[in-house]
């Protein structure tokens, strides 16, 4: 069968959800290659948008420091296959005609791409002021969140009702614990905003947040733990209920993630933030945002499309 001939045929439930975690990876990844271009000096490299410098899509020799220009463009180059990956998803999951909730949701992720390549760009243009920085980061933390239960939901099949899998009490603390997760994403925004990493050099401390950096700290390590204290009582509550086995270890996953996040934001804060730390940790910040998506599209499923031996993963 040729190339052409499978383009034509309706996506199987296995493809979808092969193109829902390229979505998934996409939407984590540039946040990682976004923290390269901070902690590398590289956020100006490219200094105006939609071009890269005035007259010029493309990097200009001697406009900047080469290095940073390649870095920071390759950051935008990015974008486009991140919106390739949300294109090819939404018309796959179109033709298989699946359900409004797989579609909605799909549309969701490739006008979040869209809405934040401007952000991105009024963060260039307002020279990386600390709150554009932030307001260009947090979306894309939603997204991530909109990836994995896009993920959960096109293994699902679309024609019997959904299934309530845990209880009230579960219910409500895996949603408080993601409101929690929200508070620790954003302080932690503000602690880099207060930070040494302004994301070009050329920029320094102008437009920062001119608040101590260890009381932010503070405050959003408070947000972790109780981000933490949550999710550990919503696992109590889960294996006391005695909930699905695939639900349980997901939540299992998920506290070792967090433990892991944890680890390193400890480090962050007593070896002075050294760069290499930076990227770590917002990679990081995707893997946990994912997996309480993951943990919160568990406690209401259809009944699911896949088997595990089709389509092997932990969140299943």
């Amino acid at each position: 069968m040729t190339f052409w001939e499978r383009l034509k045929q309706v996506p199987t439930v296995k493809t979808q959800r092969i193109f829902a975690l390229i979505v998934l990876l996409a939407q984590a990844g540039i946040t990682f290659t976004g923290s390269l271009v901070r902690v590398t000096g590289s956020g100006l490299g490219c200094n105006t948008w939609p071009l890269c410098h005035e007259g010029s899509l493309f990097p200009v020799p001697g406009a900047n420091p080469l290095v940073h220009q390649v870095i920071e463009f390759g950051n935008r180059t990015l974008t486009f296959v991140v919106a390739a990956a949300t294109i090819v998803l939404f018309i796959a999951v179109l033709r298989a005609r699946r359900r409004g909730e797989i579609i909605t949701l799909s549309v969701i992720s490739g006008i979040g791409v869209l809405i934040q390549a401007i952000i991105g760009g009024i963060s260039v243009l307002l020279e990386l002021r600390w709150w554009s920085v932030a307001i260009h980061f947090l979306p894309s933390m939603v997204l991530v969140f909109v990836a994995a239960v896009l993920y959960m939901r096109v293994a699902e099949a679309d024609d019997v009702a959904p299934e309530r899998r845990f209880s009230n009490t579960a219910r409500w603390l895996v949603v408080i614990a993601a409101v929690a997760l929200s508070l620790v994403l954003i302080t932690g925004t503000m602690v880099t905003g207060s930070g040494p990493h302004s994301g070009d050099a050329a920029v320094g401390m102008e437009g920062r947040l001119d608040l101590p950096t260890q009381t932010l700290a503070y405050v959003h390590a408070a947000s972790m733990y109780a981000y933490l204290a949550f999710t550990l009582f919503a696992v109590f509550i889960l294996r006391r209920d005695k909930a699905p086995k695939d639900a349980f270890k997901t939540s299992m996953v998920l506290v070792a993630m967090i433990v892991i996040q944890w680890a390193i934001g400890l480090g962050q804060y007593y070896l002075g933030v050294p760069r290499w730390t930076v990227p770590l940790h917002i990679l990081m910040s995707g893997v946990v945002v994912a997996f309480t998506a993951f943990l919160y599209a568990h406690g209401n499923r259809r009944l699911p499309l896949l088997k595990p031996e089709q389509f092997n993963t932990s969140t299943s």
